[in-house]
């Protein structure tokens, strides 16, 4: 726990999706939000290139808080892996679906107080090929998209989430399946699909609930593909998923969840989406589970008696 009163550094993505809408009163308002928490915030609003430089330098007081999106989150832990640091979290990306799974307050001035009086707990990371993600990794649809999405931002300026919906269409009517080899650890499968998702922990799939984990800490991946579908069938696909009305039983294919497991495709190299981030890696990809890799200031899951540091 910080203790109430002492100077807590804060670092800032100042790309991320609030953080560029704040513009110049940013500074002010997180020093005002963590002056009615109890302590003095050293604001540091960086580039995004420049997150991991500014983690490490700062990770020697023991805790740091960061503010950005998933993207920006996952920056910090490559930078952190090997330090003792405990690692708040503010969520201010266009998405923020880790500190959601964690029970982290939207509210600013809430997230504040957690950051500085909350307890830290261990949670589980997936990496591959020695990279770690916070979330998941993803090959086919997703990293396509991407792709589109990150061009059209770049040409018109857009937000992430206009360009996101022009970049989704085109993709889901240009789908292509994707043939691997994946080596499951107990039996190897040859999957021919248009999307591969590896989560770290476990993912739900029920409407209403697509997307989110209940868990962070229960030391496994979880692994499937999106069924086979006509181009029409995708589209149709797609468009329930965005709004969490995808069927688990039509539209996934469960891998199940592994502790390990290897893909190969007949590439040398493979595009790859991790938390939302493009990545090129050489072929083939080994996924594995860090069980408590992170110390993450967060709320006690449901029915705990406390976090554990």
């Amino acid at each position: 726990m910080n203790a109430p009163g002492n100077s807590i550094t804060v670092i800032v993505n100042g790309g991320s999706g609030a953080a560029a809408k704040a513009g110049d009163g940013l500074a002010d308002t997180l020093t005002a939000a963590f002056a009615k928490a109890g302590a003095v915030a050293d604001i540091r609003i960086v580039e995004g290139d420049k997150i991991a430089d500014t983690v490490r330098e700062a990770s020697k007081a023991g805790r740091i808080v960061v503010a950005g999106g998933d993207g920006t989150i996952a920056g910090a832990v490559q930078a952190l892996e090997g330090i003792d640091c405990k690692l708040a979290l503010l969520p201010l990306g266009t998405l923020n679906h880790l500190a959601r799974d964690l029970g982290i307050p939207a509210d600013l001035d809430e997230a504040a107080v957690l950051a500085v009086s909350g307890e830290a707990r261990r949670i589980d990371l997936g990496t591959v090929n020695d990279i770690r993600f916070v979330n998941n990794a993803s090959i086919g649809l997703y990293p396509s998209m991407v792709r589109r999405r990150d061009a059209l931002r770049e040409r018109h300026g857009w937000p992430k989430w206009v360009a996101t919906i022009p970049a989704a269409w085109r993709t889901l009517g240009e789908f292509r399946e994707h043939r691997m080899r994946l080596d499951l650890g107990e039996d190897e499968r040859r999957v021919a699909a248009p999307l591969l998702f590896v989560g770290n922990n476990r993912y739900e799939l029920d409407a209403g609930r697509v997307g989110c984990r209940a868990s962070l800490s229960e030391g496994v991946l979880s692994v499937f593909v999106v069924a086979k579908h006509s181009r029409a069938q995708l589209i149709w696909f797609g468009l329930r998923a965005i709004v969490g009305r995808a069927d688990p039983h039509a539209d996934f294919v469960t891998l199940g969840d592994r502790t390990a497991l290897t893909v190969e495709i007949d590439d040398d190299r493979i595009e790859i989406a991790l938390d939302g981030e493009l990545r090129q890696l050489a072929s083939p990809l080994r996924f594995e589970i860090l069980p408590g890799a992170m110390s993450v200031v967060c709320p006690p899951p449901a029915g705990s008696d406390g976090a554990v540091a």
